[in-house]
């Protein structure tokens, strides 16, 4: 190679490297023979004004040019977006809201068109077109009242009985932060009719208690409704538990593995009774949620034979620890002293959804009674029942004992509804039963 041609070689080798350059992009334009790929969004049937329709387009080797989104409807074409893509754009995407009132209720197609940037073959081979239908539901469903009386006792029950204009995905009765689902009734003659099984929650006075039926349909619209009913106050019992070393160091060994190793005894009992008490009443809504659709129980609940009363339902206790006290917190439930390992009967017919160690209630059982009613039974010595069993009312499912956080032998019986605990004593009341439930179920 001479002088001048060394020269001129890097200049020759640039020349080259952008001839294969162009080339290859040039390539890619005339032979790029796949259109872009579209996807719509969301994959359902029945959308509603809240709901984004999103529309995905890419093409990964020429690049997108044009896009073009049209809705159809009552053979109208209706125009709502148009894209000319000039920077190269590999992939886009597109959110169509139905909140602004181009589209009206009832069935419309959506049609998207993408065009690619390839030369070749000089035709429709670098386009692409798609279509999907939806249906447009505006309306919530309507809720109608079938039972209009409601006298209900703070830290009491109740039942709701109403119908909607349309299955819904979601409905109950909310009060608070707290919600209470209704389950729909099959074989009724009405083809959308619900109970819902409720609470006057311990911690809300009549002032506050502001109950709301709430329903959801599959388009997202959402209906509320109030209706009446009378709340009567109730004032519950204060008491004190006295600590000792000695229930400490015999109580918290039961714990081991859930308790962190590390301060006191009594700074590892506060964490029982506080942290693990919350995680344990949390599963109790968790619970709830395993419920059948339908009453599995009938008359009155059965409680403990031959059992005295040692605290009572929403007692709100102190506890004191050498003079001082250390913790407060809400007693949610009876205890009743029998004798020592005593059998314990469940109180009506369901089925058993939980029978394990269970934290504060140590041995524990809930039975599931329908329409997100459940009844528990803690500190049981031993357990005679296992999950999915189905029992009858005053079938034996174990023993009293004292395990978890338990001071003595006793059995610690609660009712939930929807997963808050809730007066036991109203359902070993059949007047009350009657005037309050199943007078209100035809």
């Amino acid at each position: 190679m001479n002088k001048e041609s060394s020269k001129n070689f890097p200049v020759i080798l640039t020349a080259v490297i952008l001839a294969l350059a162009l080339g290859a992009g040039g390539f890619l334009l005339f032979h790029d023979s796949q259109p872009p790929t579209i996807i719509i969004g969301p994959d359902m049937a029945i959308v509603g004004k809240k709901t984004q329709l999103t529309i995905m387009v890419e093409d990964s080797a020429s690049g997108l040019k044009n896009l073009d989104i049209i809705a159809i409807q009552d053979k109208t074409q209706i125009p709502l977006v148009t894209k000319i893509y000039t920077d190269g754009t590999m992939k886009a995407e597109e959110i169509i809201q139905l909140d602004k009132g181009t589209i009206k209720e009832g069935s419309f197609t959506i049609s998207v068109t993408a065009n690619d940037a390839s030369l070749y073959p000089f035709g429709p081979a670098g386009q692409s077109k798609a279509e999907k239908t939806f249906t447009l539901d505006s309306t919530p469903p309507r809720i109608y009242l079938q039972s209009h009386t409601n006298n209900l006792n703070q830290g009491g029950s109740g039942l709701m009985v109403y119908s909607l204009s349309e299955i819904a995905t979601e409905t109950g009765i909310r009060v608070g932060e707290r919600f209470f689902p209704a389950y729909l009734q099959p074989s009724t003659g009405q083809k959308s009719l619900y109970y819902c099984m409720f609470a006057v929650p311990w911690d809300t006075p009549p002032s506050q208690f502001k109950p709301i039926i709430e329903a959801t349909d599959k388009a997202g619209n959402n209906a509320k409704r109030s209706f009446n009913y009378h709340a009567n106050a109730r004032t519950f019992r204060k008491d004190i538990i006295r600590l000792s070393d000695n229930f400490l160091e015999s109580t918290i060994p039961e714990f081991q593995g859930m308790v962190p190793n590390e301060g006191t005894l009594l700074d590892q009992y506060l964490y029982i009774n506080n942290a693990i008490r919350k995680i344990n009443r949390a599963q109790l809504i968790t619970l709830s949620r395993d419920t059948e659709p339908v009453m599995l129980w009938s008359g009155t609940f059965v409680r403990l034979p031959n059992a005295a009363n040692r605290a009572r339902f929403a007692d709100a206790r102190d506890y004191m620890y050498k003079g001082r006290k250390v913790d407060a917190q809400t007693h949610l439930g009876l205890d009743l002293a029998s004798v020592k390992h005593a059998p314990v009967p469940a109180g009506n017919d369901g089925r058993i959804v939980f029978a394990d160690f269970l934290g504060i209630y140590g041995n524990y059982v809930v039975i599931d009674h329908g329409l997100g009613l459940q009844s528990q039974y803690a500190h049981l010595s031993s357990i005679n029942v296992a999950v999915n069993d189905t029992v009858t009312k005053g079938q034996i499912i174990g023993n009293t004992g004292a395990t978890g956080l338990a001071g003595g032998d006793h059995l610690h019986y609660g009712v939930t509804v929807g997963g808050i605990p809730v007066q036991p004593i109203e359902w070993w009341d059949g007047t009350w039963i009657k005037n309050n439930i199943t007078s209100k179920i035809k």
